[in-house]
């Protein structure tokens, strides 16, 4: 496991053009961000804390790792041990930074939700594939001055990661709703009603404040994202629900930590041993993306981007 990485060992990193649906030449790793109830996962082996410095900050926690049935996972708790950080203190580019220089290839987010779905109740647990951004105040990219870069979007979620997840829900027996759109809000306040019968109207299925930036910083460090949203009320706008508490928020997290670990369990026993080319371009997402000439980025910023978009930087740099 490695604390730091220099461009130049990021060449082991390039998957290579192959065709969708192959294996790439470079060992899958899983990370999961979520709360920390996600460690204790049965039969996990050799788990140890990673020390790894990251030039964007402080990460949330320090990550753990460990292996199930011959797979490396590294996890790492969003709001830190003890939920210290709102979704607004989140340092999300510190996170996504971290996880990328402890080898993850493959991120799954659990996440809790509210529903705008009477066909999605507390309880459910949703693979959304799509989200719309409404957060104000958090630093979106690891891109900017003095280094350019514009990935694409349109397909946040990578869907052979969640076929994966389709596969170990049949093998724990939790079911998951496949589909749907995440409208991420800033918080730390829950929605208003009018806010809430509005994100409904549009045709929003669930809301959060932690998806985002998360899957932007992911998709831009070329991780495969998906998340699992894991329904704990119906926001405010249902009529036969009064308006959402931390308590109950906290009451239905709480009664499915059991079925979540089991999912995860389940999904780590069988993850591939080789990372798995995206169909949706996620291992490549840099791949034509930064703008700045190579005579004119910022050295200062490209040090910072050596875990990022070291594969990148690197053929640039040979160009």
């Amino acid at each position: 496991m490695v604390e730091s990485w220099d461009i130049a060992s990021l060449v082991s990193h390039d998957v290579g053009s192959v065709n969708h649906g192959e294996a790439c030449m470079v060992a899958a790793v899983l990370g999961i961000i979520g709360g920390s109830g996600l460690y204790d996962l049965p039969g996990l082996q050799d788990v140890r804390t990673l020390s790894i410095h990251s030039p964007w900050g402080d990460a949330s926690d320090s990550p753990r790792s460990g292996s199930l049935n011959g797979r490396e996972v590294v996890f790492l708790p969003r709001h830190g041990r003890g939920h210290l950080l709102s979704p607004s203190d989140i340092n999300y580019r510190a996170n996504i930074d971290v996880l990328k220089r402890a080898g993850v290839t493959d991120l799954v987010s659990v996440s809790a939700c509210g529903s705008f779905r009477d066909d999605l109740p507390p309880g459910t647990f949703v693979l959304v594939d799509q989200f719309v951004d409404r957060t104000v105040s958090r630093t979106s990219s690891f891109f900017g001055r003095g280094c350019v870069a514009h990935v694409s979007m349109a397909h946040p979620v990578g869907p052979a990661l969640q076929d994966r997840i389709v596969a170990a829900s049949e093998v724990s027996g939790v079911p998951v709703v496949r589909g749907g759109t995440y409208v991420c809000i800033e918080g730390p306040q829950f929605s208003s009603k009018a806010e809430s019968v509005n994100y409904k109207a549009l045709g929003h299925d669930v809301i959060g404040m932690t998806a985002m930036p998360e899957a932007k910083l992911a998709r831009e460090a070329e991780i495969t994202y998906a998340t699992i949203a894991m329904v704990t009320d119906f926001d405010c706008w249902h009529p036969d629900h009064d308006h959402v508490t931390v308590a109950d928020v906290v009451k239905v997290a709480g009664e499915n930590v059991a079925r979540v670990r089991n999912l995860i369990c389940a999904l780590v026993r069988d993850f591939p041993l080789h990372r798995m080319v995206c169909p949706v371009g996620s291992h490549r997402a840099l791949d034509g993306a930064i703008m700045t000439a190579p005579s004119a980025r910022d050295p200062e910023v490209l040090s910072r981007l050596d875990a990022v978009a070291g594969r990148v930087l690197l053929t640039d740099q040979k160009g």
